[in-house]
């Protein structure tokens, strides 16, 4: 019913397939993010995904794994991480910053997979929001016809959004990946918005 949905939206199809989980398997623990494919090798998710929120340190790499549109079946693409670049301003004085909540992984090898681009200027909306949720972690939840306002540096979604769909993006009418999911707040997704220090970051690398 989801992808139906979607294909009502003025949307490109490529969507879906550049969103995938980011699973991060390790002993005595599992966990699962959302994140979307922004370069062949670099996905863009939220800082508290890939590091400790109580002391910053990065999570181990070695149990991270990128699984590109994952359907409980199949997927477009798989790879490891190879380094985590996090938002500089998303621990300062030994607290998380939730506001700059955004992190560029890099993948240990490119993915065939078209990325999305990073657009600007979205709110109040229409807004899509993409990510896998904890309840049903094998399957893309797709929410359409979402609208936000402005909320303390992040943006207040009126959607509703579930664990797992932390890292996942929100898109704007032309499919540009505007913010990413940060945090659920009675019901409604709180997004980060995408800002210089991400533009910056993939101009660096040559995206």
């Amino acid at each position: 019913m989801w992808r139906i949905v979607l294909l009502l939206l003025p949307l490109p199809l490529i969507a879906e397939e550049a969103v995938g989980r980011l699973n991060l398997a390790g002993y005595k623990h599992r966990e699962m993010c959302s994140g979307t494919l922004v370069a062949p090798d670099k996905v863009l998710t939220a800082a508290h995904c890939v590091i400790s929120v109580i002391d910053g340190y990065a999570k181990p790499l070695g149990d991270m794994v990128f699984v590109a549109d994952w359907n409980g079946e199949s997927h477009k693409g798989a790879a490891r991480i190879a380094h985590v670049d996090i938002h500089p301003g998303a621990f300062s004085n030994a607290r998380f910053m939730i506001e700059n909540d955004l992190a560029l992984v890099t993948l240990d090898q490119p993915l065939d997979i078209s990325p999305l681009p990073i657009g600007t200027g979205a709110l109040p909306g229409p807004l899509t929001l993409i990510g896998y949720q904890r309840s049903a972690p094998h399957r893309q939840a797709i929410t359409p016809y979402c609208y936000g306002a402005p909320d303390y540096g992040l943006w207040r979604i009126a959607c509703r959004v579930e664990p797992g769909q932390s890292g996942g993006p929100v898109l704007n009418e032309a499919g540009e990946v505007v913010a990413i999911i940060s945090a659920v707040q009675e019901e409604q997704a709180l997004a980060v918005p995408v800002d210089g220090w991400l533009r910056d970051a993939l101009s660096a690398s040559g995206r």
